[in-house]
C-alpha cells in the first residue's frame, strides 16, 4: 500500500507563551497516537511538531491513505461448553454466536474455517476453546485522522478552556483559543475533514505583519517549514526558533563583551511570543543601577521579557536584550519605544528599595502577629517565634554559644522582609530583600546571609546556605514547617504536596549529610515537635517520611535498591554517615565471601524472629556442645571486638570487612548445629550465639538485605 507524508495546523489566536512548547509537544504525539491506534501510521515514523504564538502543526512521515485490513481474533467461549456430548454445538454456544455477529457459521460447524470470518479451536493456555477469526476493514483516512484530531485537541494540557461562538452565531465550541483555520494535507491533496466548525483546506496565514504572502498556499505536507519561512516569515518549528534567538543572542552580546542573563524558562517563553525573532540592544539610566540587581533583573524578566546583560564578573549594566516580533530597516523607534517602557518599571523598583530602608528589619517583627500562616497553626509572628528556638536549640546542639546569638538575631528577622513593598511586589525576592537591608541596618554578613539563605536548598541542585548561622536557621525553618503540617494532618498524598513537604524533607536530608553535621535526626524531630507542642508520635511520622524522602534520593544518586534498603532500614540518625556506610556496603559486596554472609545473616533473622521470648547475646561457653558452635563463638569472640573497633571510629568499610572471616564458621555452625533442639537450655544459648552475631554483622548496614 502506497503512502503520502501528512500535516495538519490549526492557526489560531495567540495562545498562551508559558504552555506553547507543552501544547506543540502533546499536539503531536497524541495526533501521532491516534493516527497509530488507527493503523494509519507504523509506530516508528518520524513526527515533526510546529508550535508559534499563532498555530500548532504537525508533520508525520508515510501515512496511509486507508489503514490496511485488520485480522481480529475474539475467545468465544471453553470446548467444554461450547460443544455438547455428540460434539454438536450447544445453545450457549449459539448465542454467543449470535451475540458476535457470527450465527451463520454455526450451521457449518465443524467446517466454519472457509471464509474471511472463521470459527476454530486453539488452546488458550489453560484449554481449548473456541475463537472467532474476522478481519476489520482499514480505516479511512479521512475518517481516522478526523477522529485523531478531535481526541488530541481533547487531550492538549490546556491551562484554561476558552468557550467561544462560531460564525453562525449559534454553535458554541471549546478550545484553547478560537481557531480560524484548519490545514490537512496527505502529499499534495487536501483530506476533507471538519472539526471546530472548519473545513479543511491547503490556506493558512504567515507573519501578521512582515509575511510576503498572504495567505500561504501550501503546495504540499513537506513544504510547511520552507513556505512559512519564504512566504509567511515565520520560523514554524519551537526548537529552531529557540535556536535562533539564542544564536542572535550571543551575537548582539559579543561585541559589548557581556552575556546575556541564563533563564531557559525565559527563553522558552520568549520564543513562544515571536513566529521571527529579531533582537536588539536597549539602555536604561545607570542611577537604576542603585538598585540591588536581582530586583531589577527580576522586573526585567517578569515584566518585560527583556534579556539583562552582564559584565564579565557576573554584575548587571545598564543595558538589555530585546526579542522583538519585527525587523524594521530603522529599529530605532523599537529599542526607543522599550526602553520607554522599562523605565517605569525600574523606577517603581527603586522607590520600593528606598522606602523599605526607612524601616529596619527589626520595627517590622511585630506586624508578623497580623500575618496569618495558617488557620490551624497560626501567624507568621508565632511561626517565626518557634523557628528561632528551633534554631537555638540546633546551635546549642553544635556547642556553639557564639553561634547560638547569631542564629537567634537571623531567625527573629528571616521573615521580616515579607512586610516589604519590595518582596509585596516580587515575592521572588523574598530573603534576597531581607539579606540586603540587613545590610543596611548594620547588621553582620554571617547574619545578613543566614536571612536570605534560610530558603535554601529551594530546589534539585540547589546550592546550601552558606554558613553554618544559614544551616541553623534553614533546618530549623523546614524542620518546623514539617512538623507542623504533620502535626495538624497536612501530608503529601500521591502526587499532591502543596506545602512542598518532600522538598523541605530533602533540604534538611542535603543538609545533614553534605555538611556532615554531627546532629541526630530524632533528637532534631523531638525538638521541634515538643517547641510545636505535638506529641512525640508527629515527630516519629515525620521521620518515617524523610527516611523515604532519603531512600527515593539514594537511589536516584545511583546506589542500588539492595545497598539503600540495606542502610536506611536501620534508620541511622547521624545521617552524615550513610555515605561512608554506603560506600562500605558496596566495598562488602564485591567480596567473594559477602553472598553466603549476606544468605547465612537473613536466615539468622528468620530464626530470631520466630523465636518467643527475650534473647540476650550472652553466651555460656560451658553450654557449647558441638565443635562448630565452639568454632563460631570463638570467631565472633575475635571478629567482633575488631568490627566494633572499626565502627566506633567511623570507619565503616574496614568493619564490614572484618566480617570476611566468619564465612566459615558460619557455614560451619549451619551445617552441623540444629539451633532448635528441645533442650531447652542448649536452644537457649545457640540463640544467644545467633543474636550475638546478629548484632556483630548488622552495625553498619541490614547484610540480609543484600541477599539474593
Amino acid at each position: 500500500m502506497t503512502t503520502e507524508n501528512l500535516l495538519v495546523e490549526l492557526f489560531v489566536e495567540e495562545l498562551p507563551p508559558k504552555a506553547l512548547k507543552k501544547l506543540g509537544e502533546s499536539f503531536a504525539s497524541q495526533l501521532f497516537e491516534g493516527l497509530k491506534s488507527r493503523g494509519l501510521v507504523g509506530a516508528d515514523e518520524t513526527v515533526t511538531s510546529y508550535a508559534s504564538p499563532r498555530r500548532l502543526a504537525v508533520h508525520v512521515c508515510n501515512v496511509f491513505a486507508t489503514a490496511p485490513d485488520q485480522e481480529i481474533k475474539k475467545k468465544l467461549m471453553p470446548v467444554s461448553i461450547a460443544l455438547g456430548a455428540d460434539g454438536k454445538p450447544t445453545e450457549a454456544f449459539k448465542k454467543s454466536a449470535a451475540k458476535a455477529g457470527c450465527a451463520d457459521l454455526i450451521e457449518k460447524w465443524p467446517n466454519a474455517e472457509d471464509g474471511p470470518d472463521q470459527l476454530y479451536v486453539a488452546n488458550d493456555g489453560k484449554a481449548d476453546a473456541i475463537f472467532l477469526r474476522s478481519m476489520a476493514k482499514g480505516t479511512s483516512l479521512l475518517v481516522g485522522l478526523e477522529g485523531a484530531l478531535e481526541d488530541a485537541m481533547a487531550k492538549l494540557p490546556i491551562p484554561k478552556v476558552m468557550t467561544y461562538q462560531l460564525e453562525d452565531g449559534w454553535t458554541t465550541v471549546n478550545f484553547v483559543r478560537p481557531v480560524h483555520g484548519l490545514v490537512a494535507l496527505h502529499g499534495a491533496d487536501v483530506v476533507p475533514i471538519s472539526v471546530l466548525g472548519l473545513e479543511a483546506g491547503r490556506m493558512t496565514q504567515g507573519h501578521r505583519f512582515e509575511a510576503r504572502v498572504d495567505p500561504v498556499a501550501l503546495t504540499n505536507a513537506d513544504c510547511y517549514a520552507l513556505q512559512m519561512a519564504d512566504e509567511g516569515a515565520v520560523i514554524a518549528n519551537f526548537a529552531e526558533r529557540r535556536a535562533e534567538i539564542v544564536r542572535q543572542l550571543q551575537a548582539a552580546t559579543a561585541p559589548l563583551g557581556l552575556k546575556p542573563v541564563e533563564d531557559d524558562a525565559l527563553l522558552d517563553e520568549v520564543t513562544a511570543l515571536v513566529e521571527r525573532p529579531n533582537v536588539l540592544v536597549g539602555k536604561f539610566e545607570e542611577a537604576f543601577l542603585e538598585v540591588p540587581q536581582e530586583c531589577l533583573i527580576l522586573t526585567m524578566k517578569a515584566n518585560q521579557k527583556y534579556f539583562p546583560l552582564l559584565d564579565a564578573a557576573g554584575k548587571l549594566t545598564n543595558q538589555f536584550l530585546i526579542v522583538s516580533n519585527i525587523s524594521p530597516d530603522d529599529a530605532s523607534a523599537v529599542i526607543g519605544g522599550n526602553e520607554r517602557v522599562v523605565r517605569p518599571r525600574l523606577a517603581d523598583a527603586k522607590f520600593f528599595f528606598d522606602q523599605d530602608r526607612k524601616k529596619t528589619l527589626e520595627s517590622r517583627v511585630s506586624g508578623l502577629a497580623k500575618v496569618v500562616y495558617h488557620n490551624k497553626l497560626g501567624t507568621q509572628g508565632e511561626r517565626s517565634n518557634k523557628v528561632e528556638l528551633i534554631a537555638v536549640g540546633i546551635a546549642a546542639m553544635l556547642g556553639n554559644e557564639k553561634l547560638e546569638s547569631a542564629v537567634g538575631t537571623a531567625a527573629k528577622l528571616a521573615k521580616a522582609d515579607l512586610l516589604t513593598d519590595m518582596v509585596g511586589e516580587f515575592p521572588e525576592l523574598q530573603g534576597t530583600m531581607g539579606r540586603y537591608y540587613a545590610q543596611h541596618d548594620g547588621l553582620s554578613d554571617d547574619i545578613a546571609f543566614a536571612i536570605e539563605d534560610h530558603y535554601k536548598p529551594r530546589f534539585a541542585g540547589d546550592e546550601l546556605p552558606r554558613n553554618d548561622v544559614g544551616v541553623c536557621v534553614a533546618l530549623a525553618d523546614k524542620l518546623e514547617t514539617l512538623v507542623g503540617l504533620f502535626g495538624i494532618g497536612e501530608k503529601p498524598t500521591g502526587d499532591k504536596d502543596p506545602f512542598a513537604l518532600r522538598r523541605h524533607a530533602l533540604g534538611v536530608i542535603r543538609m545533614l549529610i553534605e555538611r556532615d553535621l554531627p546532629l541526630n535526626l530524632d533528637a532534631l524531630l523531638f525538638v521541634a515537635a515538643g517547641i510545636r507542642g505535638f506529641s512525640e508520635d508527629v515527630a516519629g511520622q515525620v521521620e518515617t517520611f524523610v527516611f523515604e524522602r532519603l531512600s527515593g534520593m539514594l537511589r536516584e544518586q545511583g546506589y542500588s535498591a539492595q545497598e539503600v534498603d540495606a542502610v536506611v532500614s536501620l534508620k541511622p540518625q547521624r545521617l552524615g554517615e550513610i555515605p561512608k556506610r554506603l560506600a562500605a556496603v558496596r566495598a562488602f559486596a564485591d567480596l567473594p565471601e559477602a553472598p553466603a554472609l549476606a544468605a547465612a545473616n537473613k536466615r539468622v533473622g528468620n530464626i530470631l524472629k520466630k523465636a518467643e521470648g527475650e534473647m540476650g547475646t550472652d553466651v555460656a561457653p560451658d553450654r557449647l556442645v558441638e565443635a562448630a558452635e565452639k568454632a563460631l563463638f570463638a570467631s565472633v569472640n575475635e571478629i567482633a571486638p575488631q568490627a566494633d573497633a572499626a565502627f566506633e571510629s567511623g570507619d565503616y568499610t574496614a568493619s564490614l570487612q572484618a566480617l570476611a572471616a566468619l564465612k566459615a564458621p558460619v557455614d560451619a555452625f549451619f551445617d552441623s548445629v540444629m539451633v532448635n533442639t528441645d533442650d531447652p537450655a542448649l536452644k537457649a544459648n545457640r540463640l544467644a550465639l545467633l543474636n550475638q552475631l546478629h548484632r556483630t554483622m548488622n552495625r553498619v548496614a541490614d547484610l540480609s538485605r543484600l541477599a539474593a
